[in-house]
């Protein structure tokens, strides 16, 4: 398969012409990855369950990971859901559009094929506004995970997407690097209690802030047990995951950073290539392997923004082992230690 790769030059401006070609396939059941606020996702008509299960095979992934269906307006959500919960309705009315997936009870219209043979569906109305115009032309609800080989890093440019999908889908459109850089929250609102199941840019706190009692499921906490059935995507499984071994180093942070010298002095003496991921405030005290900031310790939104990119960085330089310093795991810092911790296989050393 020829992927067409298609450049939007203006993103803030997108011209409905440069996304029709695009809508069409998605209409006619094939494959297209585009960005979002989060990172690209690749979508297919989210009411067609034999379209939902070229993701699947595009990506590798588990047939029992459900899918986030991506919406353009609140009204569309009717027909995708049997019923909006309070709850629902006051964080929509709070974060959409934006970076938050919320799981509802499902519609008949909506295939096992995109839920993963659940009850529930995973909703969320994109902010970008190259994502949200395209559902709006598509006319269909889009089903769409991130546009990556399942369990590598997500893909935060359309370079990362071509990297992983040329060959395999039809389309990629290339909207320029994404802004926040780590998949959205995902909450489930249909128990009686809301329940956090990812975290991300929408944190618990603001969740908190708006609708009161938010619980965290375990899955997050610790590692998951092998006959959990995922109820949202990342849960289970390994993901965000680089070719080399990733290991997390927690404590403070004087520590950390002898501790990952350490490591490194030893690896780089076994001729290995190492990397480490640290903050501008600590880069220059490494002096052996390639060393990467993520941004600034004060700005986790730069931390976030550069995570999935450093990760596919030390791919391409085809390092060995990776040592990570470890992130505070309150607000946006909790999403970004999720993705570490589940990177590195919940390889985490605490000094």
């Amino acid at each position: 398969m020829n992927t067409k790769l298609i450049k939007i030059e203006q993103p803030d401006m997108v011209q409905d012409m440069e996304l029709l070609e695009a809508a069409r396939i998605l209409r006619d059941g094939g494959l297209v990855a585009f960005p979002t606020e989060t990172v690209y996702g690749l979508g297919v008509n989210a009411l067609d369950g034999q379209a939902a299960k070229k993701i699947y095979e595009a990506k590798g992934r588990p047939s029992d990971n459900p899918l986030i269906v991506h919406i353009g307006s609140f009204g569309e959500l009717q027909d995708l859901v049997s019923e909006i919960p309070r709850m629902g309705k006051k964080l929509a009315e709070d974060y959409w559009p934006g970076p938050l997936t919320m799981v509802f009870p499902k519609s008949e219209k909506v295939p096992y094929g995109v839920t993963g043979g659940l009850e529930t569906v995973a909703v969320r109305m994109p902010g970008d506004p190259v994502a949200n115009r395209l559902i709006v032309l598509a006319g269909v609800p889009i089903a769409a995970p991130s546009a990556n080989i399942s369990g590598r890093p997500s893909p935060t440019t359309a370079q990362h997407v071509w990297q992983d999908m040329s060959g395999k889908i039809e389309m990629i459109i290339d909207g320029g690097p994404v802004g926040i850089g780590v998949e959205s929250t995902i909450v489930d609102v249909s128990g009686a209690v809301p329940m956090l199941l990812r975290p991300g840019a929408i944190t618990v706190e603001m969740l908190r802030e708006s609708v009161g009692c938010v619980e965290i499921d375990p899955a997050i906490q610790g590692q998951p047990r092998e006959d959990l059935r995922p109820k949202a995507p990342g849960m289970k499984y390994r993901h965000y995951a680089p070719k080399a071994e990733l290991i997390l180093v927690e404590g403070e942070l004087e520590a950390v950073v002898g501790q990952i010298n350490f490591f490194v002095k030893q690896k780089l003496e076994q001729k290995h290539r190492v990397g480490i991921i640290c903050t501008d405030e600590t880069r220059n005290r490494y002096s052996c392997g390639e060393v990467r900031s993520l941004g600034q310790r004060a700005k986790a939104e730069t931390i976030a923004h550069n995570l999935f990119a450093v990760l596919r960085e030390f791919d391409d330089l085809q390092v060995d082992y990776i040592y990570s310093e470890g992130f505070s795991r309150d607000h946006l810092g909790q999403a970004i230690m999720n993705r570490l911790v589940k990177a590195s296989g919940y390889h985490v050393i605490n000094v």
